[in-house]
């Protein structure tokens, strides 16, 4: 590209980059961007509590019982071993099968993710209960089917916003006078 095709065409590329910067700046300083993002963000952290609070409180009590020998996370089954492998001898920790290249079933990493996803789950419906008894409005919004267009919909709702359908029978009394 030569110096007077790059100056001719340059007007146009700055154009281009404010109107893109200007886009994306609207885009990032929007309020539902910047909840969404917060809300990323403390769910990051509240994650991260729950999880410790599975791995380094609830599961080594569990780890104490006389049939497990060992944490949650270092429990596993060896499929096949690796090629190193001496006859007769297994594998101490995950980390020595992986390593040798067994392939291994770790179901004690499922079951701590598994507690992880209860606990987050209970964690987060006492907070939803919490907050709606400190400020009256539920999160927690029961649904049933509206009877005509069959989608699911708020239980306190008078009117369906997917079929625009009345929920009091009045569909039933308007369409019977005209018959």
């Amino acid at each position: 590209m030569s110096h007077e095709s790059f100056l001719e065409h340059a007007p146009s590329v700055i154009r281009r980059a404010k109107s893109v910067w200007s886009d994306f700046v609207d885009f990032v300083a929007s309020e539902n961007v910047l909840q969404v993002a917060v809300g990323l963000i403390i769910a990051n952290g509240f994650t991260k509590v729950v999880q410790s609070l599975v791995s380094d409180i609830l599961l080594p009590p569990i780890a104490l019982l006389p049939f497990i020998d060992r944490n949650f996370e270092e429990k596993f089954v060896v499929l096949r071993k690796g090629p190193n492998a001496t006859p007769g001898h297994g594998y101490n920790t995950l980390e020595q099968a992986a390593a040798d290249g067994a392939v291994v079933l770790a179901y004690g990493e499922f079951i701590t993710n598994v507690a992880n996803f209860f606990a987050l789950g209970v964690f987060l419906f006492l907070i939803a209960r919490i907050y709606a008894m400190f400020t009256h409005e539920t999160i927690i919004k029961h649904t049933v089917k509206c009877a005509y267009c069959r989608k699911y919909i708020p239980q306190k709702a008078k009117r369906c916003f997917n079929c625009t359908s009345w929920l009091d029978g009045r569909e039933e009394r308007e369409t019977s006078a005209l018959q």
